[in-house]
């Protein structure tokens, strides 16, 4: 099979027969082997009564009904899980993602060699305040940290090679970062596509302005997991190092200048009396919880099952 195509969905019932028509239509002009798979997640609008419909019309079209809603990064574990196609596209379902940019990115993918590649949204067609701003300094923020140089790292409309899918896994709200995913597994033939969008012909969003700030502490949290997660030590046993060593260099200072206060006969303040002291006490015990959850933190990596998974390449 050439193509798998993964929809999710979630409260799309609207947009959903015209979105798989216009993706039958770009197929059968390109004369792809296809397949269409549609993730109803947790949806309450009768969406997974449409999919039904349309897997009963259409034998391309499969669908997954979730039982309550899990998230965009569920439904695109499970897509990713079930897909066969060769290249595994994800689009959203409100219409905005065109599929006629799929036969270029297709292209890209088995004659230029990419592994990923991921839409640009460059004329978007959302509200400039509430989303192409923040979504600006998203990306800008991203790039720095990720070292992917991708205009728009959460556009809906991605393509990747099978392999890719099958070897990252998406959880949480990570499916905002599925191109740094790849990148730390070893796909990093990762290009970007600028793509037409569209404005929102049915429903309304079903994201807020609270996503920008839920994608920084997950961009966060993925890149402290991808540097430190394997050697927690690194990060936690340095950091307590250092810190036990201010604290004890504090100390040392302070009693050693005590001490020779005392013995020129200067005035001196008790060593208790001083706050800088108490600064010293609190760096020195700061530095030993951190070495600690290093040590800890280490314990739980070294215990973890898929501790030495690799992604192998190849074999001779």
């Amino acid at each position: 099979m050439d193509i798998s195509v993964i929809v999710p969905a979630y409260n799309e019932r609207e947009s959903l027969p015209e979105l798989t028509a216009w993706i039958a239509r770009v197929m059968q002009e390109h004369a792809y082997s296809y397949e269409v798979i549609i993730i109803d997640d947790g949806s309450t609008d009768g969406t997974w009564d449409t999919v039904r419909e349309l897997t009963q019309a259409d034998p391309h079209v499969h669908g997954i009904c979730f039982r309550r809603n899990y998230g965009k990064s569920a439904a695109l574990y499970c897509g990713f899980k079930r897909a066969q196609g060769e290249v595994v596209f994800t689009m959203d379902a409100d219409l905005q993602d065109s599929p006629d940019e799929i036969p270029e990115m297709y292209r890209m993918i088995v004659e230029e060699g990419n592994d990923l590649v991921s839409g640009w949204k460059q004329n978007r067609q959302d509200n400039a305040l509430t989303k192409n701003l923040p979504s600006k300094l998203y990306n800008a923020t991203a790039r720095r940290i990720t070292g992917i140089k991708l205009h728009d790292m959460n556009c809906g409309l991605k393509a990747y090679r099978k392999e890719v899918v099958k070897n990252i896994e998406v959880y949480g709200e990570m499916h905002r970062y599925i191109p740094y995913l790849a990148k730390n597994a070893g796909y990093t033939r990762i290009a970007e596509k600028p793509v037409h969008h569209q404005k929102r012909k049915y429903g309304k969003s079903k994201f807020g302005l609270e996503r920008f700030v839920n994608g920084f502490l997950d961009l966060q949290t993925l890149w402290f997991l991808t540097r430190f997660g394997g050697d927690p030590m690194h990060f936690f046993g340095y950091s307590g190092l250092a810190m036990f060593l201010v604290g004890f260099v504090m100390t040392v200072w302070i009693i050693a200048a005590k001490l020779i206060h005392q013995a020129q006969g200067v005035k001196f303040r008790a060593v208790t009396d001083q706050p800088l002291f108490y600064l010293a006490l609190v760096a020195i015990v700061l530095g030993v919880i951190l070495f600690l959850a290093g040590f800890l933190g280490e314990m739980i990596a070294r215990n973890a099952t898929e501790r030495n998974r690799y992604n192998i390449k190849d074999q001779l």
